[in-house]
């Protein structure tokens, strides 16, 4: 796309309305039903915290103006909008879409496997199969990119971004280097691709979900259980069984934390289980106090991400490095 359209008026007012859809979106965090259910269940948190209770203390207790004010805070607004701008404008040409990956698996298992007749089961059956095949999938290879990311060190620069908040807030899930939002936006076309793929050989072409809204049905209970609070200040834990397969709010927090033990354990989005396989689990209870961001040596002060051109270059200049060093020794 040419400079002069991605600073054209209509290109930004196209994007700024996409941004307020956001509100409306089921398939977005900030949809305006899960900002209700996380207030909900909040407030039981807020209970049992303060023995003395009011509206306007419940109201300071959710958006304290100092952590949404913080510097840290505003990058993250920053970071919603620049980053959707950049989104609009680059990944459409070097984002494969999901169509010709689920024909490419499809055409694929019939040549290896043979054309067959598609399995016969009710519409219900079918439906449930294909909505739990694509959430798992999803979910694991969610996990495993977030695990790589951490793992592989030109990949950490770039994740860097994300755990370099210091203050969490349900924007804080849209603080990520283009280059993590490129790599997802590859993993869910290659997923989609690969579950619609495998579904459509098997049961043929007429495949829904059973959705809330258009979201997974998985994905709209895990959005209004909480997902907004994973990225906040409060501390809502499912306890420590339930924590075994979901990861609550709570433990995502932990992911946060600026210990390296911490921010390295916990990388499931929805289901634990990942996380036990992985013996990377970490539940609520095993954890003290938490301070967020990046590990900062004792006596120095971490400013690598102290400004929005140092979060967008930084992380090129570090993994180049690495990249340089690797292939000179």
């Amino acid at each position: 796309m040419p400079v002069a359209d991605f600073l054209s008026l209509d290109f930004l007012l196209i994007n700024v309305n996409e941004l307020t859809n956001y509100l409306f979106d089921a398939n977005k965090r900030l949809y305006f039903v899960y900002i209700i259910s996380a207030v909900l269940l909040v407030i039981p948190v807020y209970w049992r915290t303060f023995p003395e209770r009011s509206g306007v203390g419940f109201f300071k207790y959710i958006f304290p103006w100092s952590l949404y004010s913080s510097q840290s805070a505003r990058h993250d607004y920053a970071l919603l909008v620049i980053n959707k701008l950049i989104k609009s404008a680059l990944f459409p040409f070097i984002i494969i879409t999901m169509a010709p990956v689920a024909i490419g698996v499809s055409s694929l298992l019939e040549f290896i496997f043979d054309y067959h007749e598609p399995v016969v089961l009710s519409s219900s059956a079918i439906i449930a199969i294909f909505t739990l095949f694509l959430f798992v999938a999803d979910d694991f290879t969610r996990f495993l990119l977030h695990y790589f990311l951490h793992r592989i060190r030109f990949f950490w620069e770039f994740h860097k971004v994300h755990h370099s908040a210091t203050v969490l807030t349900p924007f804080t899930i849209y603080r990520s280097h283009p280059v993590e939002s490129l790599l997802y936006a590859l993993r869910m076309s290659l997923t989609q691709g690969f579950v619609v793929g495998c579904c459509y050989y098997l049961f043929g072409p007429t495949l829904k979900m059973f959705d809330i809204l258009g979201a997974n049905l998985f994905v709209f209970l895990f959005n209004f259980f909480g997902s907004n609070i994973r990225h906040s200040h409060i501390w809502l834990s499912w306890g420590d069984k339930i924590e075994g397969w979901i990861i609550s709010p709570a433990q995502h927090q932990i992911h946060h934390s600026n210990r390296p033990k911490e921010f390295n354990s916990n990388f499931g989005s929805a289901l634990a289980i990942w996380d036990r396989l992985f013996s990377t689990l970490n539940k609520a209870s095993q954890v003290g106090e938490l301070t967020f961001g990046l590990p900062v040596k004792k006596g120095a002060h971490n400013s690598v991400h102290s400004s929005l051109l140092q979060i967008y270059v930084e992380p090129f200049k570090k993994s180049g490095r690495r990249l340089f060093k690797r292939l000179t020794d």
